[in-house]
């Protein structure tokens, strides 16, 4: 049953600051006008009573209308806002943590991982093992995980929580491909970059160079595919594919830019979507198909999965002006740096025009990236994309609220939060 988050609020003015958690549940004039643009490729409308949801990721960016009328900070932007009743019906989501109803389940998450990539060429293996090293955050796995335990719980008729709540064998595979993807694109996408840091360690291309990263990243994503072949289930097979095409497809998106201001908002949360949100939509999808048939759950674990996923990506791209290098495990600036115009330039670029002509010729002059940079910190750039990200965010944690209560489900919801306060 879905819980009225939209109508739990009382907008009220001097009202002390909240959680995060609390202050994404709430809407008010002008911000839901905001959400509802941002949103509207969802399908759902708002006061119908009825959501008509869409997966079509392309039809997650329709917001150039809002975006081009909002050019200077409203001071409704950031509304106080005064808790009713869902703080009641969802204090125990704050009791969840994510990682620690997860960790069972990621405990042998590396371990199984590198039994995949194992070959007896010991360069090969170095190289596969390099990123598995059990110091990653397993974001996309964990959420696979809780939605794939949220989903079992939901789809259980005989209301045996305990019994329905383990890992169907698939399920866990699933979470392990999710990061098997993962870190293969981080390869490819540190050669396609020229990085040398990742995850505060020297990059793969960095020690063994392009032509070996390369190979050690087509071999991780093989490792994948042959495990994902070994589930058995098409449907399955066909929707983690479309995580592969999409990667591509988003990386290609990313090097190119679009003269129009609309039509450039919509392609950057389009690659955003792709580069990112694709997996872990997908992922969540996957493991939902394994136990439940039901297009709409199906529909929910996707659409969760695309909204959080969009909104890490706007976080990610709002540290890369606000958090220092030892903060991130990689130099900051660096979307500047390698001509890329993220959500923070893109706002900033409405209060400042010269930095279109810098977006269009991708900050090649000299001196783009430290006047861009400047920009950006004297505009609003980086609260709008910090806003953005919440309406994402609540539309998360709108579907998920759609599933049975479980601690799975207030952990996802949990999640939100957590999204939207990391540091690195």
């Amino acid at each position: 049953m879905a819980i009225p988050w939209r109508h739990c609020w009382r907008w009220t003015t001097g009202a002390t600051s909240t959680s995060v958690l609390e202050t994404i549940c709430g809407l008010n004039g002008r911000s839901a006008t905001f959400a509802a643009l941002s949103l509207r490729g969802t399908g759902a409308v708002a006061g119908s009573g009825k959501e008509r949801l869409s997966s079509r990721p392309e039809d997650t960016t329709s917001i150039g209308n809002y975006i081009l009328t909002s050019r200077h900070k409203s001071r409704l932007l950031y509304p106080t806002q005064k808790p009713c009743c869902c703080k009641r019906i969802h204090s125990d989501a704050k009791l969840k943590d994510p990682f620690t109803l997860a960790q069972k389940d990621l405990n042998h998450l590396y371990d199984d991982i590198k039994k995949e990539l194992f070959v007896s060429k010991s360069e090969l293996k170095s190289l596969c093992d390099y990123y598995f090293d059990g110091k990653g955050k397993a974001f996309r796995p964990m959420i696979v995980v809780l939605m794939a335990r949220a989903c079992n719980i939901h789809s259980n008729r005989d209301g045996s929580v305990c019994l329905c709540r383990d890992l169907l064998p698939g399920q866990r595979s699933i979470a392990m491909i999710s990061e098997m993807i993962h870190t293969a694109s981080l390869v490819h996408d540190d050669v396609i970059d020229g990085s040398d840091k990742r995850r505060g360690k020297t990059t793969i291309n960095e020690v063994w160079g392009e032509r070996k990263a390369i190979l050690a990243g087509d071999f991780i994503l093989s490792a994948a595919s042959m495990a994902l072949a070994r589930i058995g289930n098409n449907t399955v097979v066909s929707v983690l594919s479309q995580v592969i095409e999409d990667l591509v497809r988003g990386e290609f998106m990313q090097l190119g830019s679009k003269e129009n201001e609309s039509e450039r908002f919509k392609h950057y949360l389009e690659k955003s979507f792709k580069k990112t949100a694709s997996l872990i939509a997908n992922s969540c999808k996957a493991v939902s198909i394994l136990v439940n048939s039901d297009p709409e759950v199906q529909e929910i674990a996707f659409q969760y999965g695309r909204n959080v996923g969009i909104a890490f990506q706007l976080v990610d791209d709002v540290l890369d002006f606000t958090a220092c290098a030892s903060q991130l495990g990689k130099p900051s600036a660096t979307d500047l740096k390698l001509g890329l115009a993220t959500g923070p330039v893109l706002f900033a670029c409405q209060q400042f025009p010269e930095l279109h002509a810098m977006i269009m010729r991708r900050f090649s002059t000299t001196g783009d990236v430290d006047r861009a940079w400047q920009y950006v910190l004297e505009s609003d750039g980086v609260d709008q994309t910090n806003y953005l990200a919440q309406s994402y965010c609540r539309e998360a944690i709108r579907q998920i609220s759609l599933l049975r209560p479980s601690p799975e489900r207030d952990a996802l919801i949990r999640l939100t939060e957590m999204v939207l306060t990391r540091d690195k």
